[in-house]
């Protein structure tokens, strides 16, 4: 068999390459970072509850586009000196109530968490100034890995959101207690 000096270096570069590849690929993978909460979290359809004073809440569509679950650690907001993630659960007598959720919201991957009145909320309670329908209130989120997301929502009337606490008392929300 007769073979041209540039076939032979043709295959010496093959077999080089071949060689380097095998090498990359039995190296130890390289580690994968997830993404930081703050940038795969989104909200949609926010809006907060109109109120005069004392109290309101703020609700809508927490998804989140990553592979791991995220968790929503606390909220702050210039429309309130005072912010807690509620949630609403049966207590003893069978009623609903609401009360500060322990550690946080958390957001499945891939999935979503529904802020909704008699539900999961974002509560806002000592509001700095009144929250009139058509203004815009903004937030940010805090996350377990520090990360925040910010986002505005706007003021909207709603007759509805009348929670009792878990102490008993009786609130309606944008109302002082």
């Amino acid at each position: 068999m007769h073979t041209t000096p540039l076939s032979r270096v043709t295959a010496i570069l093959t077999v080089s390459l071949l060689a380097l590849t095998g090498c990359a690929a039995g190296s130890a993978p390289a580690e994968t970072k997830s993404a930081p909460a703050g940038d795969v979290v989104m909200i949609d359809d926010a809006w907060v509850k109109a109120a005069d004073d004392g109290m309101s809440a703020a609700f809508g569509v927490l998804s989140n586009s990553g592979d791991e679950d995220v968790t929503v650690v606390s909220v702050s907001s210039p429309a309130s000196d005072m912010m807690e993630l509620h949630e609403t659960v049966e207590n003893e007598s069978g009623e609903m109530v609401m009360r500060e959720i322990e550690g946080g919201f958390v957001i499945p991957a891939g999935s979503e968490l529904t802020l909704e009145p008699g539900g999961n909320h974002i509560m806002l309670m000592d509001l700095t100034a009144p929250l009139l329908a058509g203004d815009e209130a903004t937030f940010t989120l805090t996350f377990s890995d520090d990360s925040t997301y910010e986002f505005s929502a706007p003021v909207k009337d709603y007759s509805g959101a009348n929670e009792n606490y878990e102490d008993g008392s009786e609130h309606e929300e944008g109302m002082d207690h």
